[in-house]
Order: C-alpha cells, then sequence, then structure tokens
C-alpha cells in the first residue's frame, strides 16, 4: 500500500512496501529542472546533477562509485525540464548506508573548483555526442522551434558560453533557490521496515523549512510554427513535425495517449505499418508525446535515406489527413487500449518502476491514483474524444526540423 508522510521541514516522503523482493529503489525527487534556469543559468540544473557525484567532505567520487559497487547496486541520476533525481536500487539490507551517502552528495558536496573546470569538458563532450546523434539532434532543434524564448524549448544540457561561465557561487545560488526542502520527495519502493521512514526523517531533517523561488513564474510557454534545417554530411535524413499538446494535468491526456499509440507509438500503428513495413521507406519512423504543467507536445519523427524524404513526409502527411477526415477505427482503439494498459502494468513489476511512478507523481501533481483508477481512465475513453483531439491536434500549424545532407535537400520540396 502506498503512503506518504510530510516532515515538519516539509520533507515528502512517498512509501510502498513490497515484500516479496529483496530489493530497495530510492528516489531523491528535486523539483528543479531546466524550466527553472535564467539564460545566463541554461544547463546549470544537469550540471549540478553531475556535480553532486564529485565528492563530499567526508568521500570523494571514486569512494561513493565503490561504495555503491560493494553494495551491488550503483547509482545514477537525471535531469528534466521539470526536475532533478537521483536514484539507486540496492538489496534490502543495504538501506541505511545508501540513503547516507545519497544524504551526504545532497548536503555535503564540495563543488570544488577543479572537479568543477573537469566536468565542464565532460558536459561538453556529452553535449557533442547529442550533435553527432542526429536523431537526437533533429528533435532538440524541433524544441527550440516549437518554443522559443522560453527555458522549455532549450536543451537540458546547456550551450558552451553558459557552461564556461559556471563556478561554485552559481552552483550554490540556483540550489539554495530550488533545492529547498517543499520542493524534495524522497520515494522509496521495496523491502523495507517502519524503522527506516524514522532513519529517513532523521537524514532529512537538516532541510531548512523555506519556500522556493521560482524564476520562470508567469513565463507561460506558447506554441510556435517554424522551421529548421541543419545541413550535414551524412547518409540519412532526419526529420522532426511538432505539433501542440496537451498539458499533464489536462482531462483529455489519455485520448491523446491512445491516439499516439494508433498513429506512431506502436509497431502496429499507421505510421509504421505503411511507412516501414508496406513501403520500406524508413528504419525508424515513430511517435511521442510529451506532457508538462503547463504546456505539452505531439511529435512525429522519421529518419531515412536522403532519396526518400519527400515521399515519407508525404506519407504521413496523407495519414495524418485521413485521420483527421476519417477518425481512427473501434478496432483501433481497442487495440491502443490493450497495448497501453499491459506496458503500463508491466512496467510497475519492479521496485525501481514503482518508486519512480510514485515520486513523479507526488513531486509534480501531488496526487497518486491506483492501479485500477488508471486502467479505468483508459478504458473509459471514446472513439470520439479520440478523434476530436485528432482533429484539434493536427488541423494546427506545425514545427518542422531537418537534419540532412544539403545536397539532397536542394532537390526536396518539403
Amino acid at each position: 500500500m502506498l503512503q506518504k508522510q510530510r516532515y515538519q521541514n516539509g520533507v515528502r516522503i512517498i512509501h510502498e512496501k513490497m515484500p516479496f523482493v529483496r530489493s530497495l529503489a530510492i528516489g531523491l525527487f528535486v523539483k528543479a529542472g531546466s524550466n527553472d534556469e535564467t539564460e545566463e543559468e541554461w544547463g546549470l540544473a544537469h550540471f549540478i546533477e553531475h556535480m553532486l557525484f564529485k565528492g563530499t567532505t567526508t568521500r570523494s567520487a571514486r569512494m561513493i562509485a565503490e561504495q555503491f559497487d560493494r553494495m551491488g547496486g550503483d547509482i545514477n541520476a537525471y535531469t528534466s525540464k521539470e526536475m532533478t533525481c537521483f536514484y539507486t536500487t540496492v538489496l534490502d539490507h543495504h538501506a541505511e548506508e545508501a540513503l547516507t551517502i545519497m544524504a551526504d552528495m545532497l548536503f555535503n558536496s564540495l563543488f570544488d573548483e577543479n572537479d568543477i573546470q573537469k566536468e565542464k569538458s565532460v558536459i561538453l563532450d556529452e553535449i557533442a555526442s547529442v550533435e553527432d546523434t542526429p536523431d537526437d539532434d533533429v528533435d532538440e532543434r524541433l524544441w527550440s522551434v516549437m518554443y522559443p524564448g522560453h527555458p522549455i524549448g532549450r536543451s537540458i544540457g546547456g550551450v558552451k558560453d553558459t557552461i564556461h561561465s559556471f563556478n561554485k557561487e552559481m552552483i550554490e545560488r540556483y540550489m539554495s533557490r530550488h533545492y529547498s526542502a517543499e520542493n524534495i520527495v524522497i520515494s522509496i519502493a521495496g523491502n523495507f521496515d517502519d524503522q527506516l521512514i524514522s532513519f529517513i526523517e532523521t537524514l532529512f531533517n537538516s532541510f531548512i523549512k523555506n519556500r522556493s523561488t521560482k524564476t520562470n513564474d508567469g513565463l507561460l510557454p506558447v506554441f510556435h510554427n517554424g522551421r529548421t534545417t541543419k545541413y550535414k554530411d551524412i547518409e540519412q535524413a532526419h526529420i522532426c513535425l511538432g505539433y501542440p499538446g496537451l498539458s499533464i494535468t489536462d482531462d483529455r491526456l489519455h485520448d491523446l495517449i491512445l491516439l499516439d499509440s494508433i498513429i506512431g507509438g506502436t509497431m502496429s500503428s499507421r505510421m509504421f505499418q505503411k511507412i516501414r513495413e508496406e513501403k520500406g521507406l524508413a528504419y525508424s519512423v515513430f511517435s511521442y508525446y510529451s506532457s508538462y504543467m503547463t504546456t505539452g507536445s505531439f511529435v512525429i519523427y522519421g529518419g531515412t535515406g536522403p532519396e526518400h524524404l519527400e515521399e515519407m513526409v508525404s506519407t504521413m502527411d496523407q495519414l495524418i489527413a485521413e485521420i483527421v477526415a476519417d477518425g481512427v477505427t473501434e478496432k483501433e482503439l481497442l487495440n491502443a487500449k490493450q497495448q497501453l494498459k499491459g506496458s503500463f502494468l508491466l512496467g510497475l513489476e519492479s521496485s525501481e518502476s514503482r518508486m519512480h511512478r510514485n515520486g513523479k507523481n507526488e513531486l509534480i501533481l501531488s496526487e497518486h491514483k491506483t492501479i485500477d483508477e488508471v486502467v479505468g481512465l483508459i478504458d473509459k475513453v471514446q472513439l470520439e474524444n479520440v478523434n476530436n483531439i485528432a482533429r484539434e491536434t493536427f488541423t494546427k500549424e506545425r514545427a518542422i526540423s531537418i537534419i540532412a545532407p544539403k545536397k539532397a535537400m536542394k532537390r526536396i520540396r518539403i
């Protein structure tokens, strides 16, 4: 059973017992991501994620890695547009040790200047790896077109100029502003006893009870249509088509999720079957949706040989036009519902997946639907609702991002 507690200083803990496993998944969720950065701080949330692994007043970076290795687990982290998460999965009898190290990283990281300089090089290499991966790069460039001038449209990793400017003072100022008690959720799932809950409170009661200051309050993202083209000497052409989507709090979100499954989210989807299986135009073609607190987007991606790009996009447009004109079928909707319920339920088999679901729900939504409630919401979606959201989405002007060889683009009209 899922339980929630809020400590006196505002830190929340979400815990779910799974006594049939030997593992414990632990996540520290912070409501601070790239959306909370100023333009000068672009990439700082992600940079801080890296720096918390670089040593504390009592542990070196090597010691942190070795201690988790000895526990048979590992520790990892990620930064998104709305949050940062540090997480690990260990055997249940290592729970207190793992939590002690994670608290040490959060409270006592040194942010040594030499480590800061070294990590700048690591981050710049990470950014370069994205630029060397066209299917990632084309997507990041799409977001800059869809939401220009807003943090949600910026890449999470940052850019060279801002990264070079980062220092200990900037890190501590950002953390003071956003790493507040009310912005922290500790999520655990797996095999544990009630004594561990008291232990966690002891570890995290040193957070000062203060309210965070949101950098971009009132600056709402507005979707823009437009186009960006990057010429690159590569073998394939890559394209993303972006449309306005829904926020994570929108009551119609499950309509959009099922539409995504039908259009390009699965192997039986229209895009995959028509473009890959029937016409053989692309190895990789899919759609996805992204939903945040204030906005969302629906994206269709395809990667193909430059000689097939125009036909692939024409086929995409034809499929979209058919859905707008004729809608999806009852059979497609039923299959999508079964697929979505199956992936949702199978995704909750591990302690780590439960921990992530619970932590995100508490941090972003402050609510927790039961598994049966989620399945019920999927089952209740009506064909008319899916067709309405399809018409609403695909009759609006779209954004386009292309990465392709320059010679090929001279012969193509898109």
